[in-house]
């Protein structure tokens, strides 16, 4: 019988494409994860950050994975972290890269906004693409960051190894917790772009993966007798939801339970609890759902704030015909969605925020609906095909 090629000799393939010249074997990696680090560096004032974004500062095609893989290496911090708040993409001045290079012993990682997970990811694949040594190189660091700062319940802090009141919960909000274990995921699995790994990390980061979604099924919050999904923020000791920032109240979040279910989903042989968690998640989506309005942008006079400006304002309106929403937040034990501005006070609806707020945070999303309506029906289909 003719023997299938395995990842390895996918992975050689690569490589020697890389190395003929030819037209790389894979696609330029995603950069889709670094938009949001990116939106905040170029349009959110932050005074603290080590260097500003210019005017109209140009980025990198994604197809220019050399620039933007380099640009990776040059963030990295002496630790293997990254700094959260910068555009990967952006086409430096030499300034700009001798404020950078002159901060890389700093301790200012994050996983926050999409941030270290994605840089990982992506100098994995670009190793994969291009054969640099130094992508494997940086990737490695990275991976072993991960794996220094999991707890030993198995979760992550928004931030290590600094870490305020905030910075130590365990974060599923912007991407953090789902994120890195979606890498340690596919670094467990050997997927493509990580075909590469030894055996030896590919073990500890599968060993690490597994506590981190044996923390996420502890972590799902119950109320009245029944389970419903995730907080955007939990208590690193205790796993109960809590808040944040002012306008960020402990809740139950419809977009980040999304990103949680969507993650056990992939598991490959997803046990009975894993199956119950995502059931229950999915009636909680189900029942959360917000039907027969709308959000919209309406002109309003420019006012500028400490962080952002706005010539707008947001408004809910009645549109019979609009789709689902779920609210950003959403009250533990009611169902009902609230909101805060940052006097942290919680209130029942956006008007009652005040405008800074109403036009500096996403209050609804639309995260939900493809999962329940697409992916959740085929992952059921698909476990309903497995024999035994």
């Amino acid at each position: 019988m003719k023997r299938r090629p395995g990842p390895i000799l996918f992975w050689q393939f690569a490589l020697a494409t890389a190395a003929s010249g030819a037209a790389p074997a894979v696609p330029p990696p995603d950069v889709s994860g670094f938009r949001d680090s990116a939106h905040h560096w170029r349009t959110i004032n932050q005074p603290e950050r080590i260097m500003q974004a210019l005017p109209d500062q140009p980025a990198y095609a994604p197809a220019q994975v050399r620039e933007i893989a380099d640009n990776i290496l040059h963030f990295q911090r002496e630790n293997g972290g990254w700094p959260k708040d910068y555009d990967m993409q952006a086409v430096l001045t030499p300034a700009q890269r001798e404020q950078i290079r002159a901060t890389r012993a700093n301790t200012d990682t994050s996983y926050d906004n999409h941030t270290t997970h994605t840089q990982t990811a992506y100098l994995a694949a670009a190793f994969v693409a291009t054969g640099e040594a130094a992508y494997r190189d940086g990737s490695v660091r990275g991976l072993r960051f991960m794996l220094a700062s999991q707890y030993p319940n198995g979760g992550f802090p928004q931030w290590w190894p600094k870490g305020g009141a905030i910075a130590k919960r365990i974060t599923l909000n912007d991407g953090v917790m789902i994120g890195i274990l979606n890498v340690l995921q596919d670094a467990a699995e050997r997927r493509p772009a990580f075909a590469w790994l030894d055996d030896g990390l590919r073990a500890e980061c599968a060993a690490a993966a597994a506590r981190g979604t044996a923390c996420l099924l502890r972590m799902q919050v119950a109320a009245g007798g029944r389970k419903t999904g995730w907080g955007q923020q939990h208590d690193e000791t205790t796993l109960a939801t809590v808040g944040a920032r002012t306008f960020e109240p402990a809740c139950v979040s419809p977009a980040d339970t999304t990103e949680a279910v969507r993650f056990l989903m992939r598991l490959p042989q997803p046990g009975p609890e894993v199956v119950a968690a995502v059931e229950a998640a999915a009636a909680w989506l189900e029942k959360t759902k917000l039907t027969g309005i709308r959000v919209e942008r309406v002109p309003a006079p420019k006012v500028e704030f400490f962080r952002h400006t706005a010539d707008f304002d947001v408004v809910v309106v009645p549109d019979p015909a609009a789709r689902p929403l779920w609210a950003r937040m959403v009250e533990v034990g009611t169902d009902r969605p609230i909101f805060a501005s940052r006097d942290g006070v919680v209130v029942y609806s956006l008007a009652e925020v005040d405008r800074e707020r109403r036009t500096g945070s996403g209050w609804y999303t639309t995260t939900p609906q493809r999962l329940l309506e697409t992916e959740l029906p085929r992952w059921r289909k698909g476990r309903a095909a497995r024999p035994g």
